[in-house]
């Protein structure tokens, strides 16, 4: 094959070819040169101004000579960014004085160095009524360090005269102790009437009034200390009483269990109800008591309420 066919071959084209070809060239060179043409420009690099530097450089460094305009510009990132920075504080120079930690003014503590918040801490606990009794006791304020108390102890100085002096123990009165006074005559608790218990101390006449009634109920008291089961009398009460009470007269009214019926029982403050009930169905049922011991067969009378009926009931 000769060469002038085999180029007319492969570099002929046609016009739409040639078009094709011209935009495919013009896609590259675009790519080529729009990342260069579309590159931000460097921002330019700002000068210095040296003239505030010499003089801040002038007012850190007293002790040596202020330095000439060259150095101040070779010197510049120094200056600015490698100098460490003060530490921030607002604690003015301590003071230390002799003084008592119960008494001293807030600017007091200022002036021994103290922190605000510290210093409130401490006026609260005294305005509270807390006390500092020794030095040591600063120590127990939250907020003091180990070494600013190693710095305030000597000159701590605590006076007692600015505490409030204990009041004198005050000597009881002695309490009214009731005794068997001429004022206070023993009464008969089977036979006195109303007014002779209204005269004892600590029991009026409604009092009075009930223990007569609970006795005539009763049918009679067999020991003076059922005179505290009557209602409404307190046991504080009757203690005060009791001293002055007599069972002179141990006449009782009794009950026939074998004959009484319920409604006869159960008025009976120590019967009521369910125990007369109890008491006749047994009977109904077994026949009449041989003994008053036969009532202990009964499910509801224990021993403790035997011993207390017993002296009501008869055969």
């Amino acid at each position: 094959m000769k060469w002038n066919e085999f180029l007319g071959d492969y570099f002929t084209f046609s016009r739409r070819e040639r078009i094709a070809l011209l935009a495919v060239i013009l896609v590259i060179v675009g790519i080529w040169i729009f990342p260069k043409v579309s590159r931000p420009a460097r921002p330019k690099t700002v000068s210095p101004d040296t003239n505030w530097i010499a003089a801040a450089k002038q007012l850190m460094i007293s002790t040596e000579d202020s330095p000439d305009q060259q150095n101040s510009t070779k010197n510049v990132s120094d200056l600015v960014y490698n100098k460490p920075l003060p530490a921030a504080s607002n604690k003015s120079k301590a003071e230390l004085f002799y003084f008592d930690p119960n008494i001293l003014s807030f600017d007091g503590w200022t002036r021994l160095g103290l922190r605000e918040k510290t210093i409130a801490t401490i006026q609260n606990y005294v305005q509270k009524g807390g006390h500092f009794y020794k030095a040591e006791d600063l120590k127990k304020i939250y907020g003091i360090h180990a070494d600013e108390y190693a710095r305030l102890e000597p000159y701590i100085r605590i006076s007692t005269a600015n505490f409030a002096q204990p009041e004198p123990d005050k000597k009881a009165r002695p309490k009214k102790e009731f005794s068997n006074e001429p004022q206070y005559p023993r009464v008969d608790i089977n036979t006195a009437d109303t007014s002779a218990f209204a005269a004892l101390p600590a029991i009026g006449n409604k009092l009075a009034a009930r223990i007569v009634s609970f006795r005539d109920k009763l049918g009679g008291f067999y020991s003076v200390d059922q005179i505290g089961e009557t209602y409404g009398l307190p046991d504080s009460g009757f203690q005060k009483i009791k001293p002055f009470l007599n069972l002179g007269t141990t006449t009782i009214k009794k009950i026939n269990i074998n004959t009484a019926t319920k409604d006869e029982m159960k008025s009976h403050p120590y019967l009521k109800w369910n125990l007369a009930n109890a008491i006749v169905e047994y009977r109904k049922q077994h026949g009449i008591f041989s003994s008053l011991e036969d009532l202990k067969k009964i499910a509801l009378i224990t021993n403790e309420v035997f011993e207390k009926i017993k002296f009501y009931l008869t055969l």
